[in-house]
């Protein structure tokens, strides 16, 4: 007898109309993951361009402590979400081009090593007790080590998009924006998490200028992803209208639009004007901005379908 596959996903329109597979833990791990690769960059190019004494706390030190930490919360939850829980270790066995959960696997086999001496190497010098327990004398490869978190930053950033635009079973997801739109929006949280953490009031708003610059490519990017999907074809369509009528569109554009990117910045520009007190809101809403923006892709996107052809 001939060996036959069985496919049996049991989804249809009357069981399971759409196929939920990933949940929060996913989302957690990609905005983990942003966040972690927003803050090596950041912190990473800030003390390529400043001198030691210029940088501030957050950026000279906390930045490079907080991201091994930060992505080791999100590789937490991404191991929440594993089937097979203590397999894991396979993904370290062998390597495959074509899979982008082993491009991923491999991507953080560097960037760990890379962040932890990052903060040794920001924390031996600039930390405030830094200079007591380790050695006192400036790291000379520090530097050179800052540019290599920010290599690494920028895959680790890139991936957490590519890791959803490489299933193009989804048409939401199929789209080469997914990784430049994460990667901006790693940025913007990471800047808005400095913003919120720092002490020093110039410091502080310049790093929310920057955010707001992030915000605003961001947005572009974001609305050329849509006009993209618009401008599909007749799958590509359904997914858009997904967000302009569909069952996402009051969080997304509450949530992700206005809460995580215009209303921060219309805050940022009163605060700018002198009519309001620094407003800590503002980092706050971006950041919870970035969480929403993956929630709702990840679960639109598995809502989305090529069956709209059939």
């Amino acid at each position: 007898m001939m060996p036959m596959d069985v496919d049996v996903a049991g989804r249809n329109a009357e069981t399971f109309p759409a196929l939920h597979v990933w949940g929060w833990e996913i989302a957690a791990y990609l905005f983990l993951g942003g966040l972690a690769a927003g803050l090596l960059i950041l912190s990473g190019w800030m003390h390529r361009r400043e001198a030691p004494e210029r940088l501030s706390p957050a950026l000279a030190w906390l930045a490079p402590l907080l991201a091994p930490a930060v992505l080791s919360a999100g590789m937490f939850a991404l191991f929440l979400d594993l089937e097979n829980k203590w397999n894991v270790w396979r993904f370290y066995t062998t390597f495959r081009w074509s899979a982008p959960m082993s491009w991923g696997a491999w991507i953080l086999a560097l960037v760990y090593p890379a962040s932890l001496l990052f903060a040794w190497a920001a924390w031996s010098e600039s930390g405030p007790a830094g200079r007591r327990r380790v050695t006192g004398a400036p790291f000379p490869l520090r530097r050179t080590i800052a540019g290599i978190n920010i290599a690494c930053g920028v895959a680790l950033g890139v991936y957490t998009g590519i890791l959803l635009s490489a299933l193009g079973a989804r048409p939401l997801w199929n789209s080469p924006l997914l990784g430049p739109l994460f990667l901006l929006s790693g940025l913007s949280a990471a800047a808005a998490l400095l913003a919120l953490l720092e002490k020093d009031r110039e410091w502080r708003h310049r790093l929310a200028r920057l955010d707001v610059r992030l915000i605003a490519a961001e947005a572009a990017v974001l609305a050329l992803l849509f006009l993209a999907l618009l401008t599909g074809g007749q799958a590509q369509r359904a997914a858009a209208e997904l967000f302009f009528g569909g069952p996402y569109t009051a969080v997304f554009w509450t949530a992700v639009v206005f809460s995580g990117m215009a209303l921060p910045v219309w805050l940022e520009r009163l605060e700018k004007q002198g009519r309001v007190a620094y407003p800590a809101v503002a980092p706050v809403l971006v950041l919870f901005g970035g969480l929403a923006l993956r929630a709702v892709l990840v679960l639109a996107g598995q809502a989305s379908s090529w069956e709209v052809l059939l």
